[in-house]
């Protein structure tokens, strides 16, 4: 089947990230970065393309992408994976070239920081980076001349200078060259410069900060004042560092799963750097919780296969035997192996965004068009139809005890979810909690347009909810005179588990048993689950938005002035609204009719 480049755009993220595009083999064709993905991957599938790209374009067979946090993390990234899978349309970069070193020379017994290209097989001192742009190093090296005063200056500039030049007077060279600096001294300086290129620089400011108290305690105020401007001017470099690269070796695991489907993602991290990510798609016959078939996972892909074992594992869920588990993989890389699902900071960081592309590549995959094609062939024959639904569309109900009820509508084609026919009403006028009379205003407000001649008309109608939600469904189509739509009611099963639903075919009366395996049941979970996420997502705006706004606001007479005396003079709304009408007319500015006007809105 040719690859369906509208429908994988259609779910793509806009997200940065790297991308593979395959062939029929699976083999890769091509790796590339972009700063939106979703921009970058539709610029090839339009027609003004040359003719090698053509080419690659037409071998496509499969697109897979990582998500990453930055741009720059998807530079690295890409160009670890050209080097490891060498793809034919890639063989012509100069990977080298992409990756801009800092040199340390060990020979000069003054060394600067370097920028080198590349690396040179028989210099003698140490690469630091590698570094995603020259801008990169250039910037690093600044940062370093700046705070550490590092010289920049060529050997042949060095060897002959016999005054200091004007990087001294500006105050970014110790002046090394005429013998301003000892040389531990300078090595000092060099050595914590280094260290922060490394990600080291807590290390830094550590040590600084005790030679700074030391040398406030030795009265070398002028000593003490120079540490001092390093340590703040390292405080702000560490602001604009994303990771922190010490201990920073990890597998991140993150498991999502849909109705018929479920994807790990495995993000590799090491010294803090995304190396890559690998997506999987096991069976789950057995129907194993989640935590379960993660921990099955994992002891596969690191006791079955022999792979290498990092420091730490950080997982998505709380796996049932984390200590038998963190015990084998300790024993197998004979050193301590954490395993863990509770991170803070950047691996916080990392388990997010190692989520994002576990729902990203299984959003691609439940998109894939030959997919799509069976769930609705397999709903079409489940429901005995003469043809293939076209448009489904589902109803749902979401509140807070009543609070901020809202109805959301999604309409799914043979293309997956169709957003822009997506709807939400803003449930008015019924009972708090009545969810019956909330679905027959949602249908009412949908359907009556529909009758009038607006829109399109469903070949499905799915209710979220039971028998009620049905009748209420069946009533209101008969009403409107739109009897033909097919009717199927969804409810949640006694333990409200996947699999375990009750469908209702047009009445209470009549139900539709599917097997858990069937993709017709899975088409409509799917649907159904989206469209609770879409009310659950609606009525959380509406009710923070409810919430936020002050009950005050509104009365006739009480602007923000009053407003603020009044909660101040009883310390909150709740006391406000506990207060007497004599009460609230000794608030400053508030005259007794005023009191009695809020008193009266406040309890109706």
């Amino acid at each position: 089947m040719p690859f369906d480049s509208r429908q994988f755009l259609a779910n793509l993220t806009q997200a940065p990230g790297v991308y593979r595009m395959l062939d029929d083999q699976g083999d890769t064709l091509y790796v590339g970065k972009a700063k939106r993905l979703k921009a970058r991957l539709a610029s090839y599938f339009r027609g003004t393309l040359n003719a090698k790209t053509q080419a690659m374009v037409s071998r496509i067979a499969d697109v897979q992408v990582t998500v990453t946090q930055s741009e720059t993390e998807a530079l690295l990234l890409e160009q670890t994976l050209i080097k490891e899978l060498r793809p034919p349309y890639n063989i012509l970069l100069r990977d080298d070239k992409s990756y801009p070193f800092v040199f340390v020379s060990d020979r000069h017994p003054y060394p600067a920081l370097e920028y080198k290209r590349a690396r040179r097989r028989h210099d003698d001192g140490r690469y630091l980076g590698p570094y995603p742009s020259s801008g990169a190093v250039r910037e690093s090296l600044s940062l370093m001349q700046k705070i550490f005063r590092i010289r920049n200056c060529e050997d042949s500039v060095f060897a002959h200078r016999t005054r200091p030049c004007l990087q001294y007077q500006i105050q970014r060279c110790s002046a090394p060259c005429v013998g301003y600096i000892s040389e531990a001294d300078y090595r000092r300086d060099l050595e914590h410069a280094v260290m922060c290129l490394e990600g080291k620089s807590e290390a830094v400011t550590q040590e600084l900060t005790d030679a700074m108290e030391r040398a406030s305690r030795a009265l070398a105020f002028e000593e003490a004042a120079r540490l001092r401007d390093q340590v703040q001017q390292l405080r702000q470099l560490q602001q604009r560092q994303f990771v922190d690269t010490e201990g920073g070796d990890a597998d991140v695991f993150a498991l999502t799963s849909r109705p018929g489907a479920q994807c790990i993602s495995v993000l590799a991290v090491r010294q803090g750097r995304l190396l890559g990510a690998r997506h999987h798609t096991p069976s789950n016959g057995l129907d194993l919780a989640p935590e379960v078939l993660l921990g099955d996972f994992i002891s596969q892909y690191y006791l079955g296969q022999g792979r290498e074992i990092p420091r730490e594992v950080i997982t998505s869920h709380s796996l049932p035997d984390p200590n038998v588990l963190e015990s084998a993989l300790s024993a197998r890389a004979e050193r301590r192996v954490r395993v863990t699902h509770r991170v803070r900071g950047h691996r916080s960081q990392w388990l997010e965004l190692a989520r994002t592309n576990a729902e990203q590549h299984l959003a691609s995959q439940l998109a894939n068009q030959g997919e799509l094609d069976r769930r609705f062939a397999a709903l079409r024959d489940a429901l005995e139809l003469n043809e293939m639904p076209e448009r489904l569309e589902c109803f749902d109900i979401s509140h807070s005890q009543g609070e901020a009820t809202v109805a959301s509508c999604v309409v799914f084609d043979r293309n997956g979810p169709r957003k822009s026919d997506y709807r939400r009403f803003n449930i008015a006028g019924v009972a708090a909690g009545d969810d019956y009379a909330a679905m027959r205003q949602a249908l009412e407000r949908r359907f009556r347009r529909l009758a009038e001649g607006e829109g399109a008309t469903p070949d499905i109608l799915l209710v979220d909810g039971g028998k009620g939600q049905l009748n209420q469904a069946r009533d209101v189509l008969a009403e409107l005179g739109l009897e033909r739509i097919r009717l199927l009611g969804v409810a949640k099963g006694t333990t409200r588990k996947a699999g375990l639903e009750t469908l209702f075919l047009e009445t209470v009366d009549r139900t539709l048993d599917l097997e858990a395996t069937s993709p017709a049941l899975h088409l409509v979970q799917h649907v159904r689950d989206e469209a609770h996420r879409f009310a659950i997502t609606g009525h959380r705006t509406r009710r923070d938005k409810h919430r936020r706004s002050s009950t005050l606001e509104g009365i006739a007479g009480v602007g923000p002035k009053r407003r603020r005396e009044l909660l101040r003079f009883f310390g909150g709304l709740q006391g406000v609204k506990r207060a007497s009408r004599a009460e609230l007319a000794r608030v400053p500015g508030i005259s007794a009719a005023l009191a009695d006007t809020i008193h009266r809105a406040l309890h109706g």
